[in-house]
């Protein structure tokens, strides 16, 4: 009776202390997602390693997060400067920058992947991560639109494994989708929950669907815009307008397609389409094709359903 008792005992705290564990975590890759995820993170007090294919990346990228910090600092402290320096100044040593993947893992509780929405190099990224990482490292996809469970599978750790799906720009967007797959361990995802609050997000869960909950929604209602103006039902400014006085949307669906970039929507509803080919809501729009082909993708090329002065 007192053996059983004090496997019992051990096992509940070996849960407490693996839900409580996160205090290092290495963020692998350091975009735009990337650096947000690390700066969020080494601003509640976490020791954050990025990690990028080369040091002028990484310089670039810190230097991003000085100027956010900053951003964040000055609206935070207002009426103390000094506070907001002193911030500024922890938060930044507690990021450290690296450029090989297999070191930086070497003490994480947490790793959370920001890298090229591609399959098989998040696959191989994490094949890697996974036979230099501790038993105890969770591993965090950041993708938005690829399943949790297709990028797991590359590694021996699928019970330590999930999603963790931020909003651009991360410092400033609240939700945080947290997604698990059938063999994420409860212990997991309640560390996974738990980090997302300890980051200031608001969290929501999802099961391992295409697009979660937020793109499962938008993608479809983007595409069906578009499918509205093929058929030439309404144009594309009226379709906006009655989108955002109508709906209460802060942007109309060819406004943020444009935002978001057509060759990124295409890529996510093909990459869906592929996957589900009967699915009705997938099916590929010939007008975002056509458009993609062309080179017109939106804001960051001056053209795309609207033509936006660079």
């Amino acid at each position: 009776m007192a053996f059983a008792a004090k496997i019992i005992t051990r096992s509940l705290s070996t849960s407490a202390t693996r839900q409580a564990a996160i205090k290092h975590v290495t963020v692998i890759g350091s975009g735009l997602m990337g650096a947000g995820i690390a700066q969020v993170a080494a601003q509640s007090g976490h020791t954050v390693t990025v990690v990028d294919m080369t040091d002028e990346i990484l310089q670039k990228a810190k230097g991003s997060i000085q100027k956010s910090l900053a951003r964040v600092a000055k609206k935070k402290f207002a009426d103390d400067p000094s506070g907001g320096e002193t911030f500024v100044k922890e938060t930044m040593g507690r990021l450290h920058m690296a450029t090989d993947p297999k070191q930086a893992v070497g003490s994480a509780d947490l790793v959370v992947e920001a890298i090229v929405e591609n399959l098989e190099i998040k696959q191989t990224l994490f094949s890697l991560l996974d036979e230099n990482a501790p038993p105890h490292t969770i591993f965090a996809s950041n993708t938005s639109s690829l399943p949790i469970h297709d990028i797991a599978i590359s590694t021996k750790r699928l019970d330590r494994f999930g999603g963790l799906h931020f909003f651009n720009p991360v410092p400033v967007m609240k939700l945080l989708e947290v997604i698990r797959i059938p063999e994420t361990s409860d212990d997991t995802f309640n560390s996974l929950m738990g980090f997302g609050k300890a980051v200031g997000k608001v969290t929501v869960q999802c099961k391992d669907t295409p697009g979660f909950i937020v793109n499962r929604l938008l993608l479809p209602y983007m595409i069906e815009s578009v499918r509205m103006l093929e058929r030439g039902d309404a144009s594309v400014r009226d379709i906006d307008t009655a989108m955002k006085l109508g709906a209460g949307y802060p942007m109309g669906p060819f406004e943020l397609c444009d935002y978001v970039g057509l060759d990124t929507t295409k890529f996510i509803i093909d990459g869906w389409h592929k996957k589900h080919p009967e699915h009705p809501l997938f099916q590929p729009s010939p007008m975002l094709d056509k458009l993609v082909a062309e080179g017109k993708l939106g804001m960051k090329t001056g053209e795309g359903f609207y033509k936006h002065g660079k």
